[in-house]
């Protein structure tokens, strides 16, 4: 594991950092944009107070914290693949590189000392195959981590991934609001046990977690209702993009790319806009909670 140098010197003075992951870079976002937008994503985690950390594989080798040459190498690769946690160890063996997921920049940002992450959405169940789940899951039951996100991808089934989360005894907190967020959606339609108004709150809630349990706090933190993606739409474009897994045979891990596409092309770009728009607020709440608990 290499971490960047800024990275390791924030970490042994004390100063907050913020995990970020490669595969929204490489898969979730398009090329070109994808880059400028990682800048962004950093620039603002620095705006709030912290010290960004992007991870991903490169050569053999873990990265934790990315220059500029390296950045670009993840945002401009068309043929660099996702690596979740149980594929890491064969890209390391091989020397290969790829971008991490959720669950594996999780593990990989707890290895080197990194106590939060900000991500887009989870992974999670998929809808009608409740054998099709997320790696993410299980890792987050395991990983001690704050994860901040605005819920998980609307494509999925959210109703049986809360469920899930439960059963890992994963803590999920909704930060100013009672329901869970649907990713492009301010409200996915449930409900929450638990709300926290700060990153203070959410701070005291990770730290009285320390011995209990070994998972991560979720931070579900949604966007404005002004941002959102118009709701009708999305149900037109996720019905449509629904049928199109069916009539094509779409299955396991090309399901997520596959419809996350189809939102792009189907809205005319404006599911991207709404993209970016969560990660940007995720990352700057990411850095206020690192601060906060920071002593």
């Amino acid at each position: 594991m290499r971490v960047e140098a800024e990275v390791a010197a924030a970490l042994a003075a004390g100063r907050p950092v913020v995990a970020l992951e490669s595969t929204l870079l490489a898969h979730g976002l398009p090329r070109p944009d994808n880059l400028a937008v990682a800048a962004r994503i950093e620039a603002a985690v620095r705006e709030a107070g912290a010290v960004p950390a992007t991870v991903a594989v490169l050569d053999g080798e873990v990265r934790v914290g990315l220059d500029g040459a390296a950045l670009e190498r993840i945002c401009t690769d068309p043929n660099l693949p996702k690596l979740s946690t149980r594929d890491v160890p064969v890209a390391l063996a091989a020397g290969l590189s790829g971008a991490t997921t959720v669950a594996s920049t999780s593990v990989l940002a707890a290895r080197a000392g990194i106590a939060v992450f900000a991500t887009g959405g989870l992974g999670g169940v998929h809808r009608d195959a409740a054998y099709d789940e997320s790696a993410d899951l299980g890792t987050l039951g395991s990983t001690p981590v704050v994860v901040v996100c605005a819920g998980v991808k609307s494509i999925l089934d959210v109703g049986a991934t809360l469920e899930r989360l439960e059963s890992l005894s994963v803590t999920v907190l909704g930060y100013r609001t009672d329901r869970f967020p649907g990713f492009y959606l301010s409200d996915s339609g449930y409900p929450l046990d638990w709300r926290v108004d700060s990153p203070g709150q959410v701070a005291a809630v990770y730290a009285a977690s320390s011995g209990l349990r070994p998972g991560a706090t979720v931070v579900a933190n949604p966007l404005p209702a002004a941002d959102q993606l118009d709701p009708a739409l999305h149900a037109r474009v996720l019905a449509s993009g629904l049928a199109g897994l069916e009539r094509e045979g779409v299955r396991g891990k090309a399901v997520t790319p596959y419809l996350l596409d189809h939102f792009h092309r189907e809205t005319g770009g404006a599911s991207q806009a709404v993209n970016i728009t969560i990660i940007l607020n995720n990352a700057a709440l990411a850095a206020r909670i690192a601060a906060a608990l920071t002593p």
